[in-house]
């Protein structure tokens, strides 16, 4: 029988493998004895190993097997933080021996014993899932290293590593992701995918040659399926029923723009999963696959085979598709097929890059899509921002001054005697923000504006149909966050300033 370890660790000295095998997990103190959460394959013989190490009495606790993973991550995530690591490598002054080509852990919080770097690499790793941060980012340059993680759509700096080891821990990534170590000259892409305490991360990496060294950023995309609800993404209950409304439709094209990382793929792939998979055929072509949707055809593109949207496109029109997700409108081809498509009986779900809702229809204008083409297969345009949510355990109230009062009126938006404004504490890391949502823009193309797109409407004027007929602008939506405290008005203002 394995042996739990009697040095100090935050579940009091039991090693995370064992505590994950043997389903017991040390989780605090009542009186004299210590509380034990106990999974329901859990082993006799782990407990008896237990209350021998601790020599205490155990006050056990069933829980079911979800509960039992996120309390083993809870405790166990925490240990090894990135900048404790970071000033063990500091001090390491054998940086051949930070070379070692391990192949990636099982799991992140079962390698404890790993070299330095590697425990760098999954220290950064469980931090930034911790911290819900979207990338990491590893910079280099002439006298230091960098690493850097988005949060919240936010750059911020966590650690210096030594400059001497930038290339170990780029190496590192390399072998995780199936990378070629030694091709330092090209950019290169890959993929990882973890697994922390049962719950699956999937991590694009991509890797740049600068004139300092090789630029690596991650890209963390967390399988939670239950982020992909558009329920969950922050739409009012009005715009919430229309979307819900335009994706039953048996044809036409619906858009969502907006700029990159602004959650265009994810309101796609939560329109997606709101779809019934027995009974349609549900088909995306994609650059890259984001996340895993069960009972959909995802097909990614690949420019090395000359697999581009649009080619991969005809060939899943002829699969039969009731539904189709297209990543990206990028160029007049792809455009062409997808209205063509959505004229043809099909429903398809796409992004474009623009700033605002009727800016849409004249991309595709300029693409070179007729008018009269776009005008009968439109269903809508939902253009979309991401806004920062105020932490909840330090936010203030504060009066509205005179200069804001004016800035809510230049914006169009109700005057508020208050606005809630970011202080910073511990659990938001002095930012003031935690977390994110979203702000929306529902153009929906009603017999006034088809006929305004026919005729080759400006912007504006587009833009002023979209308005008489009910739409609400960006700022607008952004009101119901600022009355409520979710989010400030400085945020607002940053989020939706070329809206």
């Amino acid at each position: 029988m394995p042996t739990v370890a009697t040095a100090t660790s935050p579940a009091q000295g039991i090693p995370y493998a064992f505590a994950k095998a043997n389903g017991v997990l040390v989780a605090g103190d009542e009186g004299a004895a210590v509380v034990v959460l106990v999974r329901p394959d859990a082993t006799v013989e782990g407990l008896a190993e237990v209350r021998r190490v601790l020599r205490r009495p155990l006050l056990t606790k069933p829980v079911d097997a979800a509960e039992f993973a996120a309390a083993l991550s809870r405790a166990y995530s925490t240990s090894g933080t990135a900048q404790a690591i970071h000033d063990e490598l500091a001090r390491d002054t054998d940086l051949a021996s930070l070379m070692q080509e391990l192949p990636p852990a099982e799991d992140l919080l079962a390698d404890s014993g790993a070299a330095p770097v590697i425990r760098m690499i999954n220290a950064l790793l469980l931090q930034a899932l911790a911290e819900r941060a979207s990338d990491i980012h590893f910079e280099p340059y002439e006298a230091r290293s960098v690493v850097r993680f988005r949060v919240d759509g936010v750059l911020r700096d966590v650690i210096e590593p030594p400059r001497a080891l930038h290339a170990a821990l780029v190496s590192r990534v390399k072998i995780m992701a199936s990378l070629d170590i030694a091709e330092k000259r090209l950019p290169q892409d890959g993929r990882i995918a973890l697994k922390l305490a049962g719950r699956s991360v999937d991590v694009r990496v991509s890797t740049l040659p600068t004139g300092s060294g090789e630029r690596v950023v991650l890209r963390l995309l967390d399988q939670d399926a239950a982020r992909l609800d558009l329920a969950t993404l922050g739409m009012s209950a009005t715009t919430l029923d229309a979307v819900d409304g335009l994706i039953r439709e048996p044809h036409g094209i619906l858009l969502v723009t907006g700029p990159t990382g602004s959650g265009k793929t994810t309101t796609l792939y939560a329109a997606l999963s709101r779809l019934p998979r027995g009974s349609v055929n549900l088909m995306t072509v994609e650059d890259p696959i984001e996340y895993a949707l069960d009972g959909v055809a995802q097909t990614q593109v690949n420019a090395r085979i000359e697999l581009t949207f649009a080619r991969a496109l005809r060939s899943i029109l002829r699969q039969d598709p009731d539904v189709v997700m297209i990543g990206e409108i990028r160029d007049l081809e792809t455009a062409q097929i997808a209205v063509q498509a959505s004229l043809t009986g099909h429903l398809v779900l796409a992004t474009l890059h623009t700033n605002d809702a009727a800016s849409a229809v004249t991309r595709l204008a300029d693409m070179g899509v007729e008018p009269y083409l776009v005008a009968s297969s439109l269903l809508g345009v939902l253009a979309q921002r991401l806004v920062r949510t105020l932490c909840p355990a330090c936010r203030e109230p504060v009066a509205a001054t005179r200069a804001e009062r004016e800035l809510l009126a230049r914006m169009g938006l109700p005057e508020l005697a208050a606005l809630y404004v970011p202080r910073g504490c511990a659990s938001c890391r002095d930012t003031g923000y935690r977390g994110r949502t979203g702000i929306y823009e529902l153009m929906v193309a009603d017999e006034t504006l088809r006929r305004h797109i026919h005729d080759r409407a400006s912007e504006a004027n587009l833009r002023e149909a979209a308005h008489t007929a009910g739409m609400t602008g960006l700022r607008a939506d952004g009101a119901r966050w600022l009355a409520d405290g979710t989010t400030s008005l400085a945020e607002l203002v940053r989020v939706t300033r070329d809206a």
